[in-house]
């Protein structure tokens, strides 16, 4: 069996530890700790996470989506094939060093993806730009922990409580969608989310796309009004 090489380790800005990148062959896998955040071989949940949310904002001519993780860049790849020339795609990544792995090492699983023109890279925390959008977003997409809570580090815990749903429900135009991926369900944030106003959907996804694999879960959480 081929074995896995140590690339690079990035520390996680105001978090405890450090992401690890590792190859074996030509698969690539992101840890954090003893917990694998992504592997390249396992995009289908992430996929469905944009092509999701573009279905549901399929009658809008020029939406704006905020992306929160680059990770390898499955969401983004998906979202731009999803969204009309006219789109806007932001995408916050607050780790630098994961910027520079998907311009260095894993640039193949990327390929041009950002250099399209409907795109913008921030390299920062998310939470600031939802903080900072009112009525901005057609979409906020948030892969940026194992589930609703901080497990790359403790500051994205305001991501999923009430005052931070609060703060993506203003950043959301009227029938935006808050969509949030999570390795497992947990029904105290699908709780949170409908008491928060949001009309809400946890759709369960294969983590490969296809039948059989782990079972993650997406929730469409949709601004009324």
């Amino acid at each position: 069996m081929i074995p896995w090489i140590l690339l690079d380790t990035a520390k996680v800005p105001d978090g405890p530890g450090e992401l690890r990148l590792k190859q074996r062959g030509d698969e690539f896998s992101i840890m954090s700790g003893t917990t694998e955040l992504m592997n390249s071989r396992l995009s289908g949940s992430e996929q469905a996470l944009a092509s999701l949310v573009c279905e549901r904002l399929k009658d809008r001519p020029a939406p704006h989506l905020l992306i929160g993780g680059l990770g390898m860049g499955f969401t983004l790849r998906a979202a731009l094939d999803g969204l009309p020339r006219q789109a806007r795609v932001t995408v916050a990544e607050l780790v630098p060093a994961v910027i520079d792995w998907a311009r260095g090492p894993m640039a193949a699983i990327f390929g041009d993806s950002l250099d399209d023109p409907r795109v913008a890279l921030h390299a920062g925390d998310v939470g600031g730009l939802i903080r900072a959008g009112r009525a901005a977003y057609d979409a906020i997409l948030l892969d940026v922990d194992n589930g609703p809570d901080g497990l790359t580090r403790p500051a994205n815990d305001g991501l999923y409580d009430m005052t931070g749903l609060g703060i993506a429900y203003a950043a959301l135009r009227p029938g935006g969608v808050l969509a949030v991926w999570s390795s497992a369900p947990d029904r105290g944030f699908t709780a949170r989310l409908c008491k928060a106003g949001f009309r809400t959907e946890e759709v369960p996804v294969r983590a490969n796309g296809r039948r059989g694999g782990a079972r993650h879960v997406i929730w469409l959480a949709t601004r009324v009004g």
